[in-house]
């Protein structure tokens, strides 16, 4: 028979009750109604039974009426618990202080995070909070109401158009939403369009301005593909000059790739190591010694411990070591001569601009393996955007 929670917390005792009468101690005992369960007989002048703390005391004159004797053989409950931790004045402090400890912890800020800002620097933030209160290992009850603290932020950044304050545990978070301002338009002076680069034109879309040249028409570096005049030579008038030109350019590079690849693989061998995470520091617990192995990869898996929306600054760390090592794969030429056309293109449209198209590869001048790599001159086609501006000096 289960005990019940209630009778848990009471306390109770696991009697024997010797004697001649017990038939009639036991109806007594029902009489009074003592709380008693678990009966059972040992022999003819012998019974056990469970019976709570504060009927046991109430036993005295059934027994002397019924001339039965009585032995506690088990002792139950939260009474004697509390019993034997008094006697374990060492244990029981250790207990008060581990419960004080995250109290005292779980009542602290233990980090201030900034979200959403992007033209306002960090540190005005965490200056202006800090002006508030909030900064870290600050006591949380000291901390104004979070609206409060969010019309007191905003008031104190300018460019702000709403500031969130929200406290997670010993976390608290800043949102910061910034007022959105109109760019500021640049003043412009009359200017020509004119090319950046030697170059065979394939587009020209004239917005303001005049344009001087046709597609596959071949410039050089300085001409002027947009002039900033317009009207006649009697009716003339500078603009500012706008509008896309692109053209294909001719652009050298150079490349070496080894004709061996390296690249690190994983021979699933591992090693784990616990720590014991308090605030900032960590105390190992498991997984001392001497690495077993030189390269290795650590994968971390940091979990707090959580009650409610409080996040407590005590947790573990589980670091997992992966060993690892770097295996060499032998290319083929032509398969090394693709990767480092490959490779370059990829160089040379980045440099030339995310609006930069390779159009075609005319000429290898130089081409060779030395070392274990190869070595690569290449030319390649680019439909670029070449217009730069150039302002109209009077």
């Amino acid at each position: 028979m289960k005990t019940p929670l209630f009778n848990r917390l009471r306390g109770y005792v696991r009697v024997e009750l010797r004697g001649g009468q017990l038939e009639k101690l036991l109806n007594l005992l029902t009489t009074d109604r003592f709380a008693f369960w678990d009966i059972s007989r040992t022999d003819e002048q012998t019974v056990t039974l469970y019976v709570t703390i504060r009927d046991f005391f109430r036993l005295r004159p059934n027994l002397r009426r019924t001339r039965s004797k009585v032995k506690v053989t088990e002792r139950h409950g939260f009474p004697f618990v509390l019993e034997r931790l008094g006697r374990r004045k060492t244990f029981l402090a250790g207990i008060v202080c581990f419960f004080i400890s995250i109290f005292v912890l779980s009542s602290l800020v233990w980090s201030v995070d900034v979200e959403g800002n992007d033209k306002i620097p960090r540190g005005d933030i965490v200056q202006a909070a800090r002006e508030q209160g909030i900064y870290r290992f600050q006591w949380k009850f000291r901390l104004p109401d979070p609206d409060r603290l969010s019309r007191e932020l905003q008031a104190k950044l300018p460019g702000t158009a709403w500031v969130g304050v929200e406290m997670q545990g010993t976390h608290v978070r800043i949102k910061v939403v910034e007022s959105a301002r109109p760019d500021e338009r640049e003043l412009m002076s009359p200017r020509h369009l004119v090319a950046a680069k030697n170059a065979t034109i394939t587009t020209i879309l004239a917005e303001k301005g005049k344009p001087l040249v046709k597609p596959k028409t071949n410039v050089s570096k300085g001409d002027i593909l947009i002039s900033g005049y317009i009207g006649d030579e009697t009716n003339r008038q500078a603009v500012v000059a706008q509008g896309v030109v692109r053209g294909i350019v001719w652009e050298e590079a150079t490349v070496e790739i080894p004709l061996t690849l390296r690249h690190k693989v994983y021979t699933g061998e591992s090693k784990t190591r616990s720590y014991l995470v308090i605030g900032n520091r960590g105390l190992q617990l498991t997984g001392y010694g001497k690495l077993p192995f030189e390269r290795f990869e650590t994968i971390s898996d940091h979990r707090t411990v959580e009650w409610r929306n409080w996040r407590l600054p005590i947790g573990w760390l589980k670091e997992t070591l992966l060993e690892s090592k770097i295996e060499e794969i032998p290319l083929d030429p032509e398969q090394a001569k693709q990767m480092a056309l490959d490779q370059a293109r990829a160089e040379v449209v980045a440099a030339a601009g995310p609006d930069a198209v390779c159009v075609g590869e005319k000429i290898i001048l130089h081409e060779k393996s030395d070392n274990g790599k190869v070595y690569m001159k290449v030319l390649f086609e680019i439909d670029q955007p070449i217009a730069v501006e150039q302002p109209i000096v009077p």
